[in-house]
Formats: C-alpha cells, sequence, structure tokens
C-alpha cells in the first residue's frame, strides 16, 4: 500500500481536499512573491536610483530562477519525497523573502529575487503532480479550477494590500506578506503530504543539464537587457547571443544523450504536448510581461499610487476567482483547444483594448479591460494545464508537469526582459520624433509655451525664468507622451502574441481529433 492510499485510509475521502489545500496554501506564498513586487517597481528604481532595464531584474530574476529550478520538482519528488521537498523549497524561500526585505542594494535584491524564484520553481510543478496522485483522471479538470481559486486570490488581494503597506510604510513590506502562508504551508506539510515513496539509493539527478540551461538563461537575459545600453553589434553583445545558441544546442543535445536526462525529450515527440509547450511559452510571454507592464504603466503615467495600482488589478483577480471553477468542469467535458482558442483571444481582445490607454483614460475602463484579460486567461489555464497532461503516459507524468510548468515560465521570463527593452527602445524612438516637430513653425508648440510661461508670470515667477521653465515643461510632457506611446506599443505586442497563439492552438486541435 502506498503513502497515498495510506492518508486516504486514515482521512477518508477528505485527503483529496486537505492535500489540495496544503498545496495551495504553499502556492499562494510563491505567487504572492511573483505577482505583488510588480506594485513596488517605480518605488524599487526611486529608492535605489536605477532604470527601468535595471529594476526588471528583479522580475526577471526570479522567473528565470525559477524556470531553472522548475525541472527538479519531479526528480525531488522522487528522491526525497513531497514532504521533504517542500518543506526545503518553502524554508529556502523564507530565508530569501527576508533578505529581500532588508536588502541595502539593488544587487542584495536580486540575489533575493534569485533566491526566491529558485525555490517558488519547485513548488509549482509538485502541486500539480500532488492533484494528478489524488484525483482520479475525469476530475482533474475540476481540480485544477478549484486549485486555481485559492491561486487567483494572490494575485487579487496581494497587490491591494501591498499597495497598502508601501503607502503605509516602506515597499520593502511587500516581501514580508507571503511569509505567513510560507510558515503555515510548511505546518500543514508536515501532516498531509507524503514522503518517500521507494526505498534504495537516490536516483541520479542530471546536474550537467542544469548548469547548461542556467548558464543559457542568465547569457542570454542579461544579453538582451545590456543591448540596448552596449550597442547590439557590440562584441560582448554579439558573443552573449553565440554563447546562448551554444549553451541551447548543448543542452538539447545532452537532454537527448543522457540516459537521466532532466528534460525527457520524448515528451515532445507526441505532437499534441509540443503544440501545447508552444502554447504554454506565449502565454507566458504575453501574462508576466503585461502584468509587469500594467501597474507600471498606471504610477508612472497615470500617477496612481501604489494602492490604487493594486486596487487596478483587484477586481480581475475576483473574476478568475468566478472563472476558474467553471473552466475547470468545462475542460474535463470540452475539448481543450477549444477552451484555449476563445481564451486566447479574449485576452488578444483585452490587449487591443489596451492599446488605446493614456494619461486620461478611467480607473474603472482599465479595470474592465484588465477584467476581461483575466477571463480570457480563466479559460486558458485548466484546459492547458489538464490537455497537456492528458495526452502522456502515467509514466511521464511527472516529467510533464514540470516541463509545462517549465515552459510557460521561460515565456515569462523573455516575455517580460522583451517588453521592457522593447517599451525603453520606443519611448527613445517615440521622444525624438515628438521632439523633432516641437520647433518655432509649430503652432501648437508656441501656443503651449506662452501659456505656460503666463501661467507661471501669474504665480510669481520672474521674467528671466519664464522662458526656461516653459521649455522644461514642454521637455517634462513630451517625455510623458513618449512613454505613453511606448506602454500603447507593448500592449499591442501582447495583443500580437497571443493571437499568434492561436496557431499551436489549431495544430493541437489537428493532433488531437487525428487520435481520436
Amino acid at each position: 500500500m502506498s503513502q497515498i492510499d495510506c492518508y486516504f485510509e486514515q482521512y477518508g475521502p477528505a485527503y483529496k481536499w486537505f492535500a489540495t489545500g496544503t498545496i495551495m496554501v504553499a502556492t499562494i506564498s510563491v505567487v504572492l512573491s511573483t505577482t505583488i513586487v510588480n506594485v513596488a517597481i517605480p518605488a524599487v528604481m526611486g529608492a535605489f536610483g536605477i532604470s527601468a532595464v535595471q529594476v526588471q531584474w528583479i522580475s526577471t530574476g526570479f522567473l528565470a530562477a525559477m524556470t531553472a529550478t522548475m525541472l527538479l520538482a519531479d526528480w525531488s519528488d522522487r528522491a526525497f519525497g513531497m514532504r521533504l521537498t517542500m518543506n526545503t523549497a518553502m524554508g529556502v524561500f523564507l530565508v530569501g523573502s527576508v533578505v529581500g526585505g532588508l536588502a541595502p542594494n539593488e544587487t542584495v535584491l536580486t540575489l533575493a529575487r534569485v533566491v526566491q524564484g529558485a525555490a517558488a520553481g519547485i513548488v509549482q510543478p509538485l502541486a500539480m503532480i500532488m492533484l494528478f496522485k489524488v484525483f482520479p483522471p475525469d476530475k482533474r479538470g475540476a481540480a485544477m479550477g478549484i486549485y486555481g481559486v485559492g491561486v487567483v486570490l494572490a494575485p487579487a488581494l496581494g497587490p491591494w494590500v501591498g499597495g497598502i503597506l508601501m503607502d503605509a510604510y516602506d515597499w520593502r513590506f511587500v516581501f514580508y506578506l507571503g511569509l505567513p502562508f510560507a510558515g503555515l504551508s510548511i505546518l500543514l506539510s508536515n501532516i498531509f503530504l507524503p514522503g518517500r515513496g521507494q526505498s534504495g539509493p537516490i536516483p541520479s539527478f542530471d546536474f550537467l543539464g542544469v548548469a547548461i540551461l542556467s548558464v543559457f538563461l542568465a547569457v542570454l537575459l542579461s544579453t538582451l537587457s545590456n543591448a540596448q545600453r552596449l550597442g547590439w553589434d557590440s562584441n560582448t553583445i554579439l558573443l552573449g547571443f553565440v554563447v546562448s545558441i551554444a549553451t541551447a544546442v548543448a543542452f538539447i543535445a545532452w537532454e537527448m544523450h543522457t540516459d537521466r536526462p532532466m528534460l525527457d525529450m520524448r515528451l515532445f515527440g507526441n505532437f499534441a504536448f509540443s503544440s501545447a509547450s508552444v502554447i504554454a511559452f506565449i502565454m507566458g510571454a504575453g501574462l508576466f510581461g503585461s502584468t509587469y507592464l500594467l501597474p507600471v504603466f498606471v504610477q508612472q503615467i497615470q500617477g496612481m499610487t501604489p494602492t490604487q495600482a493594486g486596487l487596478l488589478l483587484m477586481p480581475s483577480g475576483f473574476a478568475m476567482l468566478f472563472v476558474f471553477p467553471i473552466a475547470g468542469r468545462l475542460s474535463d467535458k470540452v475539448a481543450a483547444p477549444v477552451m484555449i482558442g476563445i481564451g486566447m483571444a479574449v485576452f488578444a481582445w483585452s490587449s487591443w483594448l489596451m492599446t488605446a490607454s493614456n494619461v486620461n483614460t478611467a480607473f474603472w475602463t482599465l479595470a474592465l479591460w484588465t477584467v476581461l484579460s483575466r477571463v480570457g486567461l480563466g479559460l486558458v489555464f485548466p484546459a492547458i494545464s489538464s490537455g497537456a497532461l492528458k495526452v502522456l503516459p502515467r509514466h511521464l507524468l511527472g516529467q510533464g508537469s514540470g516541463a509545462s510548468n517549465f515552459i510557460r515560465q521561460l515565456g515569462g521570463a523573455f516575455g517580460v526582459n522583451l517588453l521592457t527593452v522593447f517599451i525603453e527602445r520606443r519611448t527613445v524612438m517615440h521622444a525624438d520624433a515628438f521632439a523633432a516637430t516641437q520647433t518655432s513653425d509649430n503652432a501648437t508648440t508656441m501656443e503651449l509655451l506662452r501659456e505656460v510661461a503666463n501661467l507661471m508670470h501669474t504665480s510669481g515667477l520672474p521674467d528671466t525664468q519664464l522662458l526656461p521653465a516653459a521649455a522644461t515643461f514642454l521637455g517634462q510632457t513630451v517625455v510623458i507622451q513618449a512613454s505613453n506611446a511606448a506602454f500603447q506599443d507593448g500592449f499591442l505586442v501582447v495583443c500580437g502574441i497571443f493571437l499568434l497563439a492561436l496557431i499551436p492552438t489549431w495544430l493541437m486541435w489537428r493532433a488531437a481529433s487525428s487520435t481520436a
């Protein structure tokens, strides 16, 4: 009798809900850390005097570390058992959270986020593995929906609570918000999660594969971040791309060669799983990229406080709370590609609407557009999670769970990184274009300068300072308009990313139809 069977004998059918609640609490703590920090981005930029490209590493570093460790979950479960693996991961996460809150500079803060991400990367695949162990195949979609209810509460309430803490105290307090959940998850894990299910020696692990993957992620993301500053054709950047390509090829070759692959390439021999993986990558890029963009946009362009930015995201979280259980049940009855296609189209529509956002866009208009995007996401997530794993044999479920989460997080890391670089470049381009039109021949510009000079004269500013002050105001206006236009371009790119996902969704439909 397995340990899972022993737990069912002890607690009865209710055990599957005890196990679900345990992994839900753990996931809430790491999801809180993933999303809540985005509200603090402008405050961290001001506190340490760093640029948008530098500060994005506290998000990208987290996602990259999470991506690199996700493939360890299946091996850790087999080697040490789910209980010890979860306890260790959450203990490391606690340490990273405390160090992040106490960080004296951006370097320590980024390292703390990497530690948090490394721990978080193990937790999420463990959650899916556990759900698939305690629920029968025809109930897994519904289980994902119920599990998702708890998970979406974190991004629904987290940014708002974090915003209140920031406005009342300091941005550092957002790192402490997940600590109670992490502590509770360790307690519950020792009660409800099974230990190692098999005796004998610890199975070997693909440490070389992890090392190659880590080098690939670190070099490529760093190269993309520094390319704008150093020049895309500089020797350093070109060398970075060469190393990235070489390590990517080496990783794939090694995983196909080794007897104990960290990422079993047999998974991608299943065309339906491969199509779902492409969708997961695109979804991760669009989802994490847009989640990063919105709080920064409303604080930098619209001048919202962190609390207001958190409130903006709250209705969308509650929308997912409503959609997830319904979508979970539907995913057991409706073909996964159908739900994925509808959800992707809805998210793309929301992103298209966001391209019209500017400094004058009303709070509730932005909130409604965000709600629409999360409705689309709520349709996609249970379907892609269960649809990708349903097509795999049972002995590949652990590998498939890790691979699916790995690919989605990989897309997220690249999405945040590339969108940040894209917006920086587009801001410079738009600023140059707008500045070129601000000449003495532009009647509107001259009228604005006269109006601003008159207002400042009325307020008592000396005549010798009127023109420089008006010109400064004009320069600030150009920068804000350029940033606004760049963010609009960013939302347009997100829209295109989700429309692009409809192609592999159609291929997934074809693959599922041909095997039916």
